[in-house]
């Protein structure tokens, strides 16, 4: 990370919450600057990426294995807009750093190295930047990557984070969303709709009296699973992917637009956690919501129908559960029709997150 040269979801604002550390020696002394952040918080990050160059210049060097492609993916967050600024910083980490991995993952791509971009508050303390730090370390050595760079600088606004995360593809592999054929089925991976579930807990919107079923639903908001096992291993079997942000209809609708063909649901397919079925209760308009509200950072894909029992034996190896729900067909690009129980079409008061 080189110094700088210059110096689904509008949340309530709050105050940035600190970590209780009261015997952490980042804490102590006086304040380290901007070179001093660098070599204590980021500087470990990069040990294990020697195109890192011990962030001692202004860019990372590295070349790319032949017979393979470099896949690139940015993703931001701000404050009041992807997270609650009083989560901890841990899980703000986690969750920067893994939408990208999750993004990597939908183009079928191993993960390799990050780019990190901090725009902190000037009265953001250094305790609070260690425990962020050590979010990421722990997810570097999780999925398998490491720091290659960056930037940090101060802002009067909210906190912004951004990563750039690079992946590996074996090359002429990398999975497209526009790929998708007429007849294919739709799949998609793990439980849609606790990331909404969990916002509304954290909000206050909702209140759920287990405490091990609100602590798994807040756990999948604030830090997704993104696909990282499974996406590489699709290469070859799905025909056109992506990650479900925005929710599963929207996003089933890029790759409906891509792919020029319209897609048919069956709500009743699409996979949903037991909490998120019993707090669902069968109301058409909670579960139109799960359908819709995103966040979940689970894979979505078109493939044909025989390649079923391949995806059944990668579902078992990787430990990652993949459900039929729908088919791709022609018809309007982008369309997408959700069918309830019997077969008529759901009401959707929106499709999912959009920024502007």
């Amino acid at each position: 990370m080189s110094p700088a040269r210059c110096a689904p979801r509008i949340w309530p604002s709050r105050t940035p919450a600190v970590p209780a550390r009261r015997n952490d020696p980042a804490a102590a002394g006086p304040p380290l600057g901007e070179f001093g952040r660098i070599e204590r918080f980021f500087k470990p990050l990069a040990a294990g990426f020697p195109g890192a160059r011990g962030l001692a210049d202004d860019a990372a060097v590295f070349g790319v294995p032949a017979g393979k492609e470099l896949v690139v993916t940015t993703d931001a967050m701000v404050a009041g807009v992807h997270f609650l600024p009083d989560d901890h910083p841990a899980d703000i980490a986690a969750k920067l750093l893994r939408t990208n991995l999750s993004d990597l993952a939908a183009m079928a791509a191993e993960p390799l190295a990050y780019t990190l971009v901090t725009a902190l508050p000037r009265g953001l303390g250094e305790e609070w930047l260690a425990a962020f730090a050590a979010g990421l370390a722990a997810d570097q050595e999780r999925f398998g990557i490491a720091l290659a760079g960056g930037d940090s600088v101060g802002t009067s606004g909210p906190i912004t984070l951004s990563v750039t995360a690079f992946g590996l593809v074996p090359a002429g592999r990398a999975v497209p969303r526009w790929g998708g054929r007429a007849g294919d089925c739709l799949f998609v991976t793990g439980t849609i709709g606790d990331a909404t579930l969990g916002l509304d807990i954290a909000l206050g919107r909702r209140v759920v009296e287990d405490v091990a079923v609100r602590e798994s639903l807040l756990a999948r908001l604030r830090r997704p699973d993104p696909r990282t096992t499974l996406g590489p291993r699709l290469a070859g079997l799905a025909t056109a992917m992506l990650d479900v942000s925005d929710g599963l209809v929207a996003d089933l609708g890029h790759l409906c637009a891509e792919s020029g063909l319209s897609a048919v649901v069956e709500a009743a397919k699409v996979p949903l956690s037991p909490a998120a079925r019993a707090l669902a209760g069968g109301d058409s308009a909670v579960l139109a919501r799960l359908l819709t509200g995103g966040d979940d950072y689970e894979l979505l894909f078109s493939a044909p129908a025989g390649a079923r029992p391949a995806l059944q034996d990668l579902a078992l190896r990787t430990g990652v559960p993949v459900t039929g729900i729908g088919r791709l067909e022609a018809g309007e690009a982008g369309a997408v029709t959700v069918l309830d129980a019997g077969g008529a079409p759901l009401a959707l008061p929106r499709r999912g997150w959009e920024h502007f």
